[in-house]
């Protein structure tokens, strides 16, 4: 048998590549030429020999094309041919880490979990999760759990974070002038103790303005309060504008008289007791808060008073216009009625309406602002007939007399509230009932 496998080799010479490919024991390796064709204690024979080294090299002519050309989509049969599969485009190493496709070569193909796997994902897409119950098992349960209400808690604002959030929405303000809008964005925040600053903000703020956005400024404090402010938080703004006032001077030397028309408008508006102005006699050293508290009586009803002991009407018409208040004539009307319902006689009744003839002829008074101030009457009548007996008698003359005297339409008189009731005069009219206007 030895015989004819040396035979065989001598017909068939192995070329040196072929020997380096080959199985060789460790005397060939030493250089005895002695070819062993003994593997793992197995006879082989020459061709079986022949047939492994072509194999062993085909294998790794297959380790090597697929570790450079992996995505070519080429393999080798067991003989080493070539064979041509699907092309497969190549992908970048990134691309592979961020596939969700199996690497096992097993399954079709689809992203691992149904694509509710990976970092970052919640479940499948749509899937919607129930509400987890409670077990009462649980060595952490607390049955205070079951119980427990979870509401969004809003941090008061400290004073620098106020005037950021504050300071746009009064800004904008005097470009919409929309009062809702400005109550419902204050209702959201937490002002806590930083309530009262709002209306110390907002006239901080008009002083520099025109005069159109001082007046929005009054109607704003007028709406704001008993929604998010309360006349307390008023008062107490106006204090701290008093005390404010001479480093307010440096940027508006105007700001004294610009703050006691505020005043004097918020008095007018019931957002100020009228008490406030008078709160202040003999208690006051600073110039500038004097010279406001000053001008707010002045606005508020010290005119009349000097109109009347004078009664030049061209000086008190010639105030009115330096006062540069013309959103305020109403109270100056409302003031100039009650003023003729409180007196007694005929001399202050011409006096007013002589008055109001001369400020209307020079339109110094509106028609709005003469409505608006003999309606505040009409509304307040019943509580100033209190105080004023026969007010509605009274009333009821004085309108009749700025009818006739042009004054007021016949809209506005028609208007006027009377009040009469029915009573026996004596026992010698015979029982007749006579109407009581007083």
């Amino acid at each position: 048998m030895a015989a004819d496998c040396e035979a065989w080799l001598n017909s068939n010479p192995v070329e040196a590549d072929d020997l380096s490919d080959s199985f060789l024991s460790g005397d060939e390796k030493g250089g005895t030429g002695h070819v062993d064709n003994e593997i793992n204690g197995n006879w082989i024979s020459p061709p079986t020999i022949h047939e492994a080294r072509v194999k062993a090299k085909a294998k790794r002519r297959i380790r090597k094309n697929s570790s450079r050309d992996s995505g070519r989509g080429d393999s080798l049969s067991d003989n080493g041919d070539s064979i041509r599969g699907v092309q497969v485009p190549p992908s970048s190493p990134k691309g592979k880490l961020l596939d969700r496709k199996s690497r096992l070569g097993k399954g079709r193909g689809l992203p691992k979990k149904g694509g509710a796997g990976g970092k970052g994902v919640w479940g499948h897409p749509g899937e919607v999760y129930d509400l987890e119950e409670i077990d009462v098992r649980d060595p952490n349960y607390d049955e205070d759990q079951e119980n427990c209400v979870y509401e969004t808690v809003v941090l008061p604002l400290d004073e620098q974070d106020f005037e950021k959030t504050v300071t746009p929405i009064v800004q904008e303000y005097f470009e919409h002038g929309d009062t809702n809008e400005v109550a419902e964005l204050l209702g959201d925040l937490n002002l806590g103790p930083m309530r009262s600053s709002v209306p110390k903000l907002a006239v901080s703020l008009a002083l520099e303005a025109k005069a159109s956005q001082r007046e929005l400024t009054s109607h704003l404090l007028t709406e704001l309060c008993g929604r998010v402010l309360t006349l307390a938080d008023v008062e107490e703004a106006f204090d701290q504008l008093l005390k404010e006032l001479p480093d307010l001077v440096l940027d508006t030397p105007g700001a004294p008289q610009l703050v006691g028309q505020f005043i004097a408008r918020a008095v007018g508006d019931q957002i100020l007791s009228k008490s406030y102005i008078d709160s202040y006699k003999g208690k006051v050293n600073c110039e500038h808060a004097r010279a406001a508290l000053d001008r707010a009586a002045v606005l508020h009803i010290l005119l009349l008073k000097e109109y009347v002991l004078s009664g030049d009407a061209a000086e008190a018409e010639r105030c009115l216009r330096e006062l540069e208040v013309p959103h305020f004539h109403h109270e100056l009307v409302y003031e100039a009625i009650v003023m003729v319902l409180e007196s007694k006689g005929e001399k202050i009744s011409e006096m007013i309406l002589q008055l109001f003839k001369s400020l209307w002829e020079s339109s110094v008074i509106t028609v709005d602002q003469t409505r608006r101030g003999f309606e505040r009457v009409y509304s307040d009548i019943a509580e100033i007939n209190i105080d004023v007996p026969c007010a509605y008698s009274a009333l009821e003359q004085f309108v009749e007399k700025c009818f006739t005297g042009g004054v007021i339409d016949k809209k506005l008189r028609d208007m006027c509230p009377c009040r009469g009731r029915k009573r026996f005069v004596s026992e010698g009219d015979g029982g007749r009932l006579k109407l009581d206007t007083c």
